[in-house]
């Protein structure tokens, strides 16, 4: 299938970035109040995508996602929902247990989601364009060349590079890796605003977001925020999904770091607030 971009042209104001909704309605729900009360309308929120995921109410969470009308791009599970592949394409290691945990929420997401929502997801592009403050934006799953690729803070500045020739932007916002993180050379910015649908193995049950601002040149601030994690969690183990990732929306904890590179295994359990200095 050929790339799809959607050009947006020139935004002003604040814009709300996030990802990895993962079928997790009441974290959704939560970030929409959030939206409301800073003043920010839909079409300046973002989501780097896989809105479905991991959590028990996929269809209603697209759903909700569709009526409240932000922009989104495809993650790699709406890529593979979408033409009806039969694994979700997160590029986890053969026989890993995300692997095996995958088989099981991604065949209960395909079972619930309806031809609307898979039509929708139809719709959605891989890339989003913008200018902001002077800058130029492009939206990427995990890298503009690899919707798959999990990029980190500590993933080489020779890798991200790529990404900011390949679409010719001064800024990419990017998801999939499930870690908020900032990072900068000279005048190029690579943000990654973690996700709301699971935490940021800290240790703490929370959701990740981030807001830029135009209001004085250009500004970015990490924020999080709580949710009613309890109820995500016991839909969960009703729908008899990976009771290891139902734990974790409650102990903060990711069950296994499988895809992390040593540096952020080594964040385990440490409140990542206090390491984002926001811009």
């Amino acid at each position: 299938m050929d790339k799809k971009t959607i050009a947006l042209g020139k935004r002003n104001g604040k814009i709300l970035l996030f990802g990895g909704v993962y079928s997790n309605l009441q974290a959704l729900e939560s970030l929409i109040a959030i939206a409301n009360k800073e003043g920010i309308a839909s079409e300046n929120c973002f989501c780097t995508g896989d809105i479905v995921g991991y959590c028990a109410q996929p269809e209603e969470t697209v759903q909700r996602f569709i009526q409240w009308g932000a922009h989104s791009i495809i993650g790699n599970v709406e890529e593979q929902l979408r033409t009806g592949a039969i694994d979700c394409g997160c590029d986890f290691k053969t026989g890993s247990r995300c692997d095996g945990f995958s088989k099981t929420w991604y065949a209960y997401a395909q079972n619930q989601l309806s031809k609307t929502s898979i039509q929708w997801m139809q719709s959605l592009p891989d890339y989003i364009n913008f200018e902001f403050a002077d800058k130029s934006f492009t939206v990427v799953h995990g890298s503009y060349s690899y919707i798959s690729e999990f990029i980190f803070q500590s993933t080489s500045w020779q890798v991200k590079q790529s990404s900011f020739d390949a679409s010719n932007s001064d800024v990419i916002i990017a998801g999939h890796c499930g870690l908020p993180f900032y990072d900068k050379k000279e005048a190029l910015i690579w943000i990654n605003s973690g996700v709301i649908g699971m935490p940021a193995n800290e240790g703490i049950a929370r959701g990740w977001y981030a807001i830029i601002d135009d209001s004085n040149g250009f500004s970015i601030r990490y924020e999080t925020f709580e949710y009613d994690n309890l109820t995500a969690n016991q839909l969960m183990l009703k729908k008899e999904l990976p009771q290891e990732y139902a734990k974790t929306l409650l102990t903060g904890l990711w069950d296994n770091m499988e895809i992390l590179p040593e540096i952020e295994k080594k964040l385990q359990g440490r409140d990542l607030k206090k390491l984002i200095v926001s811009k």
